[in-house]
């Protein structure tokens, strides 16, 4: 199965300070050595949310929960646009719903993306078209 693949972080690195403690970012110093991460995405396959009373719309086939704060979500937006992709957005900071399903889901941070059945925590382009991909 594609998803059990390890794939690239998007630009994340990690590197040692000169007093040998271990950083992880987009942007090393450039006066250290740092190596790129491979990560696997934290992909499950049963959110844990009621099943939606109705025929699902194309725009109902995405869900993110998310914040304005959150980089990574800014990263989402801009990916979905860039790729037409249509997608529902509950803030969970602002939406009494975003709140309440981000809750019962156990979700610890944002992003939490739903393709159909399966969730991603987190985003990285690679993990998500693996996800999108395997949900079309």
């Amino acid at each position: 199965m594609l998803l059990a693949q390890p794939v690239l972080a998007d630009g994340i690195s990690k590197w040692k300070d000169a007093n040998g403690r271990v950083h992880f970012g987009d942007s090393p110093p450039a006066d250290v050595s740092a190596e790129p991460l491979t990560v696997k995405p934290n992909v499950y396959e049963h959110p844990a949310l009621e099943p939606r009373a109705g025929p699902a719309s194309p725009a109902s086939t995405v869900i993110m929960y998310s914040t304005v704060r959150c980089g990574y979500c800014r990263k989402a937006r801009a990916y979905f646009k860039a790729n037409g992709i249509a997608y529902t957005d509950y803030d969970v900071e602002t939406s009494n719903k975003g709140r309440q399903d981000f809750q019962r889901m156990g979700a610890r941070g944002v992003p939490v993306i739903l393709v159909g059945d399966k969730r991603l925590n987190g985003f990285s382009e690679s993990a998500f078209a693996s996800l999108y991909a395997g949900g079309q």
